[in-house]
């Protein structure tokens, strides 16, 4: 059988396929900590469910308008504003089935064959793939130095006549880095005057630590919000993965071709996901205040110990809820005689002797790393992080 071309441009994703292992080693009976996921521990919040079950009994479970219900585009608008200051009408919104698919459908309308996309890495998973699908390449720029953010200089070095868009998510995926006010000024200034569109992927906004306060792109001007793609959705801020429900917000031209694609591919959201996203942008943002108080608490305790096993060392995150430790001072070291050269070597060392699940640095674009996520109970946390610090202890 031969496939085509463009989706052997194209790698399974790595949180999906460790996802898939702990699922495997869990049915066997082996209980495995799952420190790889991507999303919250909570629940979604009972007054988001109870919206959904008066959405079904209501008989709302028809197609909708492909890009949308009004009622959600009016309470995206609101937030926008809200939070953003970013002034868009119902014309700018496209809602989708989760951020991904946000994505993915403005990487398929705006990018073409001999594009060049800058991703400062390490970077998500989905990004690299959905340009390389897009049939563009991937710039990859290390950050790793300059605490994980991308210069301006480095930026200026990298634009090349080919150019046509740079990625950036503040808080990130998977180190939880972000930019402050100044430094998304300058990116921006750099990137309109090089007629560049900003991807700028906003999803873990809610979720900061220490008094940070994430600035959108689009709001810095009219020229910015002309080229600025603003991605956002319920998942992580309102516990809501599985409701598959993102958008952006963008020029209405962009917005029109991105709704065109989605209506000759999944066409609408679920209409019961969507009843359910107006009640979690228009209802009581109180769970929100009480995950992410739960998640800076199990940051701070899950930072400290990682960085006290030798051979560690870690970035500790203004947003998001992973840790992003560097792991390649274990490099060359031996576990029962198996040398590990690689992150995904040490990844596979934790599931399998730790029992923890973790995600190798790899797909993330920087193979001397491994992500964590602290979206776990505080109890599994401790007994990662001592399952963890013996195991490196035992390296040789």
């Amino acid at each position: 059988m031969k496939l085509s071309e463009r989706i052997g441009l194209i790698k399974p994703s790595a949180t999906l396929a460790v996802s898939t292992k702990c699922k495997q080693l869990n049915a066997q009976g082996i209980r495995i900590i799952n420190l790889s996921a991507g999303e919250p521990d909570f629940d979604t919040p009972d007054n988001i469910k109870q919206a959904a079950i008066r959405a079904i009994n209501d008989g709302f479970t028809k197609y909708t308008a492909v890009g949308g219900i009004d009622e959600l585009k009016s309470a995206i608008v609101d937030k926008f504003g809200k939070d953003n200051n970013i002034s868009y009408g119902k014309d700018n919104i496209c809602v989708s089935d989760g951020a991904k698919h946000t994505l993915f459908n403005l990487f398929q309308v705006l990018l073409e064959k001999g594009d060049e996309v800058i991703l400062p890495a390490p970077y998500w998973v989905s990004y690299e793939a959905g340009v390389r699908y897009a049939g563009s390449t991937p710039i990859i720029i290390s950050t790793a130095p300059t605490d994980y953010k991308i210069l301006p200089e480095t930026l200026k070095e990298s634009i090349t006549a080919k150019t046509k868009m740079i990625v950036l998510n503040s808080p990130s995926n998977p180190v939880g880095s972000a930019y402050d006010s100044n430094e998304i000024e300058e990116l921006t200034e750099i990137a309109l005057a090089h007629n560049l569109y900003i991807v700028s992927d906003e999803i873990y906004e809610k979720i900061t630590y220490d008094g940070f306060k994430p600035v959108s792109p689009a709001a810095l001007s009219p020229e910015a919000k002309k080229k600025v793609l603003t991605v956002n959705g319920v998942s992580k801020t309102y516990s809501m993965t599985g409701w598959r429900i993102g958008w952006i917000g963008a020029d209405e031209q962009i917005v029109k071709a991105m709704t065109k694609l989605q209506s000759q591919s999944t066409s609408n959201p679920c209409s019961i996901a969507q009843a359910a996203a107006v009640e979690a942008l228009n209802g009581s943002q109180k769970s929100v205040e009480t995950m992410v108080d739960a998640f800076k608490n199990r940051r701070d305790y899950f930072y400290n110990a990682i960085i006290n096993i030798e051979g560690i060392s870690c970035f500790k995150p203004k947003g998001a809820f992973y840790l992003f430790p560097d792991i390649s001072d274990l490099y060359g070291k031996r576990f029962n005689g198996k040398e590990i050269i690689s992150s995904i070597d040490f990844s596979n060392l934790l599931i399998d002797e730790a029992k923890v699940a973790s995600v190798p640095g790899i797909g993330f674009g920087d193979d001397n790393f491994i992500r964590f996520s602290f979206a776990a109970s505080m109890e599994d946390l401790k007994e990662a992080a001592d399952s963890i610090t013996n195991i490196v202890s035992q390296l040789e």
